[in-house]
């Protein structure tokens, strides 16, 4: 193109632009008479600024033409070959070059010369339309009746009839002529010339019929090459006689297995891939080209519908595992509460029948909010990616199976492709499947998505998508292949638009036929594509129609087969639908090898080597800004006196796991330097640009890794993400920090159908740690509440029950939790509970309620013996003071949590009044310290019960706290509120009220008679 510019300035400027332009096309100047046929790779170019040149070189190029065209450039060919065919009669059969140049060409050079100028860059500009916007015109749609796209308009640029030739300034007459084609196309296969005809011709084939290719937005021309090369070569959309075999086998198996499951349980839920049935196939054509690249672990994800086929014929689950679960008498294992089969996930491992090799399959299992399962896919991908050390993605990889509806319509989509791309983050590429049904349950596309397919979303991160028509079995077969051969070689996403249509309702009981009549009425006469396929290749000689039915009929028996085993079926076991598992964590029962608690204190040594690392910068000649110097001199002395802030106290959990070999991930926004500027964990030199140093990374010579990042601005991925990295090993403390506790509620998707209930009901434990700022700080609504309540909401303990104190309780009452609430008030509990999230012998989701005034606070430090060698993790930190020194004296007991005790402290120090009120923290809110607490309330056995918080009444812990309080004291002592009263929001954002709301609950909290008289 750039070279027909150059052209153009050649016809304004004479001789002397030509002869520069011929030198540089050249590299020198052009040599006369050697070879016709060596000329300038652009091809008619150089003939073309000839023409304003040289009329004597010329000749020589036409002498050799009129001797055998082929003496000469195609370029050469084909415009004498145009010469001629404009020539008058008997003028073009004349032997005498000389008139016939300066009588036909030299005369209207420019004219003619321009027209050839502007017919060539116009054909440029059509094959460059093709590759643009040729997607819009494919036949996308297996029923005809809708265009996969919704804009519902044909380009003027593409020719869909002869008149569109105009918008080029060509007509009819032009069809037949050659034009030299540009560098950025294949269509002409060995050939650099083709007529016009053949150029739109193959030009449709490559991007109008049942593919359609979006990537001429991807920025990046290697990229674009090598997209342009797998679609418009000719010829390569080909497949042998085996790979039709296999593939009508794949599609036999596919077509059957849910044939077989409408016969058996005709009126039970399955959400069956009828209607895509080609996905099957595509996905083990995927892993198959994968498998031969290097790839031996495939993380999948995928919402409900096709769940059980996959299950069946790509991750290889026994079918009678599968079918055993329509039995409504399968009586469920005590393992948990379950879940439906078609949410339910798998791993195994097994040899790729094409390409021999070992590989590791996992789906992963899914709650029905559709697309949450996207950024949990790639934190395992990334978590098996980084311990086995495979910093390209050749060896692990992530396919992500989507919904049309969803993919457009669900957020989470955007935020995990944006981690696509981040070094923390990234999995190196993942192919997305979009089952594009062309409808969201009962939704029509024009009123579910204002884009005009529901793949645009991967656009922002220059993926390029692949649409296809789901009837055309093999144009899928190669775009699955093409897809995993970019991935292999770019390791970059990919996505591919599978549009077909849903047989059914949106689930097998659903009736359709009341939202989308028309649609529907044709998908009842659309023909199945196996029988099409098959019928194909029958008629092609590739199967007999006898193998045809021998296949289908294999495939059948062994359904029968499964289906009478399945029936010896009696107790369902979750355990054996497990996604991830960790055999070597647990018993071979899937039991913890211990029940016992391990002390978490660590040795003297030990803590003054941290802190000595985290009071200093490890590298030489490393500039570090002055405001952190003093920062590590303040760390430096805390060290010297034997204390610790709250940074130290995690450096000190940090750094002694990472002494014991395990890995220690820390994720979140600004998380690197701390949102409250505490952390520091990242250093920057200030003279030297991007240079930093983790002195984490260099406590020990043979330590774990320690991975510190700042995410995106995003909860839902990036919680997804971490939780979906803590699966992948239990040995590794996995962190995701909310910048404030008030914006967990982004990520609550994870939390509720994921942490909360996921091992009851996936029997899958995780041990992701959630560090949530929390605390009213008088900073308004949005940065002063973790939402503690919804967290306790959630907890599986009972309210009413007292457990019996029998075993290891500490240990025992852990593993029958769902999850573990904390709200430490010292650095040093703080410590013991990391520590102790990794030494417990089971996993358990840890809800952390972190401190922000706290982090500085002169009087929420710990001294180096409350973390000495013996000291364990406090569920609840009794009162030392003059109080418990003659409890039977003392007339009230204030049970609290976090930073409220410091407040309430100070508040009773100033009124002296420390012997008469005693206060407990409770440091382990769940599951509910009873043993403890019981303690503490017959020590005081005469004194009143408050629960006191700085949160609204109808927030924070109260409602959790209350019961199981009153439960301890067997509901004969009452349990005083004393806090702020109910309100909707959080917490005021006005300065003066919340010191006001702060006076006043402080001054009921001590003053001894507020409950006298007063009936609860």
């Amino acid at each position: 193109m750039s070279q027909f510019r150059a052209l153009a300035g050649v016809l304004r400027g004479g001789r002397a632009g030509g002869s520069q332009w011929l030198r540089a096309c050249g590299g020198a100047p052009v040599r006369r008479w050697v070879d016709p046929r060596r000329g300038c790779s652009s091809g008619a170019a150089p003939v073309l600024s000839t023409v304003a040149g040289s009329s004597s070189y010329m000749e020589e190029m036409y002498i050799a033409w009129l001797e055998d065209h082929k003496n000469v450039h195609e370029s050469w060919d084909a415009f004498f070959s145009n010469i001629h065919a404009s020539s008058p009669p008997g003028e073009a059969g004349e032997r005498r070059p000389s008139a016939l140049l300066e009588g036909r060409v030299l005369s209207h050079s420019a004219n003619m010369t321009q027209k050839v100028v502007e017919d060539h860059l116009a054909v440029h500009t059509l094959i460059r339309a093709y590759q643009i916007r040729g997607h819009h015109v494919a036949q996308l749609d297996p029923l005809g009746i809708l265009d996969a796209d919704l804009d519902h308009f044909v380009p003027s640029d593409l020719i869909t009839t002869i008149d569109k030739l105009g918008f080029y300034g060509l007509d009819e007459s032009d069809l037949d002529r050659s034009f030299q084609l540009p560098s950025t196309t294949f269509i002409g296969g060995e050939d650099t010339t083709l007529p016009l005809r053949e150029i739109i011709r193959r030009l449709e084939a490559s991007y109008c019929g049942h593919i359609g290719i979006e990537f001429m937005f991807i920025n990046n021309v290697d990229q674009c090459q090598w997209i342009r090369q797998k679609f418009e070569t000719p010829g390569i959309l080909k497949f042998t006689k085996l790979e039709k075999r296999t593939l009508l086998a794949r599609l036999i198996r596919s077509t059957r297995f849910e044939d077989f499951l409408a016969r058996k349980w005709s009126s039970e839920k399955r959400f069956g891939l009828e209607g895509c049935e080609v996905l099957i196939p595509a996905l083990k054509s995927m892993i198959d080209t994968s498998s031969s690249a290097g790839i031996d672990s495939v993380i999948m994800g995928m919402p409900h519908r096709g769940r059980l086929n996959v299950l069946a014929n790509v991750i290889r689950k026994e079918l009678d595992q599968i079918f055993c679960q329509f039995d409504p008498k399968l009586e469920a294992s005590d393992e948990g509460s379950g879940d439906v089969k078609y949410h339910l996930g798998m791993y195994h491992e097994r040899i790729n029948r094409e390409t021999d090799k070992n590989i590791t399959l996992s789906l992963m299992a899914n709650p029905s909010h559709l697309e949450a399962v996207d950024p949990v896919v790639q934190g395992k991908a990334k978590a098996e990616q980084f311990y086995r050390g495979d910093t390209q993605g050749k060896k692990v990889m992530s396919i992500l199976i989507h919904g049309d509806a969803a993919f457009a319509g669900q957020g989470v989509v955007y935020e995990t492709f944006h981690l696509s791309e981040l070094p923390s983050y990234t999995t190196h590429g993942t192919i997305h499947v979009v089952v594009n049904n062309q409808i969201g349950f009962t939704t029509d596309p024009r009123m579910a998505r204002s884009s005009p397919y529901p793949t645009d979303v991967a656009r922002v991160v220059n993926a390029p998508i692949f649409h296809v028509n789901a009837d055309d079995p093999e144009a899928v077969m190669y775009v699955c292949r093409v897809a995993a051969e970019w991935r292999a070689t770019f390791n970059k996403d990919v996505v591919i638009d599978l549009v077909c249509y849903r047989r059914f309702g949106h689930n097998e009981m659903d009736e359709p036929m009341f939202t989308q009549p028309l649609m529907y009425k044709q998908i009842r006469r659309q023909e199945h594509v196996l029988k099409k396929y098959s019928d194909r290749l029958i008629a092609d000689g590739v199967v007999t129609l006898q193998e045809y039915e021998e296949e289908v009929a294999k495939y059948d028996k062994i359904c029968e087969e499964a289906y009478a085993s399945s029936k010896d079926e009696k107790i369902l076991q979750i355990r054996h639908w497990l996604d991830s598992p960790w055999p070597d964590f647990f018993t071979a029962e899937g039991e913890p090898k211990s029940m016992s608690s391990v002390p978490t204190g660590l040795k003297e040594e030990v803590l003054q080597h941290i802190g000595q690392t985290a009071s200093s910068v490890p590298l030489d000649d490393f500039q570090i800004h002055p405001g952190l110097s003093r920062i590590l001199r303040g760390r430096a002395d805390l060290v010297k006196n034997r204390q610790m802030d709250w940074a130290l106290g995690e450096y000190m959990a940090f750094g002694s796991l990472l002494k014991d070999g395990i890995h220690v991930r820390l994720s979140g926004q600004d998380v690197e330097r701390g949102t409250f500027s505490h952390r520091h964990h990242v250093l920057h030199d200030q003279e030297v640009d991007k240079r930093i140093c983790v002195p984490m990374n260099h406590l020990w010579a043979d330590q774990a890794p320690y991975t510190v990042c700042n995410s995106s601005l995003s909860e839902y991925g990036v919680l997804g993400f971490e939780l979906g990295f803590a699966m992948a090993s239990p040995n590794a403390l996995i962190l995701w920090e909310a910048q404030f506790g008030d914006f967990n509620n982004t990520a609550q998707c994870i939390i509720d159908q994921f942490i909360s209930p996921g091992q009851a009901k996936w029997v899958r434990n995780n041990g992701i740690v959630l560090l949530l700022p929390h605390g009213m700080e008088g900073m308004g609504p949005e940065h002063s509440s973790a939402r503690p309540e919804r967290f306790l909401q959630m907890s599986n303990d009972d309210p009413d029950h007292f457990p019996e104190f029998s075993g290891d309780f500490e240990v025992q009452q852990l593993y029958d939790c769902n999850w573990i609430v904390v709200n430490c008030s010292t650095p040093a509990n703080y410590c013991h509970v990391l520590r102790r999230q990794i030494l417990l012998p089971f996993r358990k989701p840890l809800i952390i309620f972190t401190p922000k005034s706290l982090l500085r606070h002169p009087d929420a430090r710990s001294s180096f013996e409350d973390l000495a060698e013996g000291t364990t993790f406090k569920r609840l930190i009794p009162d030392v003071g003059p109080a418990s020194q003659n409890p039977s004296q003392v007339k009230r007991v204030i049970f609290c949590a976090g930073k409220v005790y410091y407040e309430l402290a100070r508040e009773r120090k100033q009124q002296k009044l420390e012997k008469e009120i005693a206060i407990i923290r409770l440091e382990q809110i769940s599951p509910f310290p009873f043993d403890l607490v019981r303690t503490e309330a017959e020590k005081y056995g005469n004194a009143e019960l408050v629960w006191c918080q700085e949160e609204h009444k109808n927030m924070g812990y109260y409602d959790y706290t209350r019961p199981r309080l009153l439960t301890v004291t067997a509901n004969r002592r009452p349990v005083w509120y004393v806090g702020r009263d109910p309100a909707a929001a959080p917490a005021t954002g006005n300065k003066f009220t919340h010191f006001n709301e702060l006076k006043r609950f402080m001054d009921t909290a001590f003053n001894l008679n507020a409950f006298t008289g007063k009936d609860l």
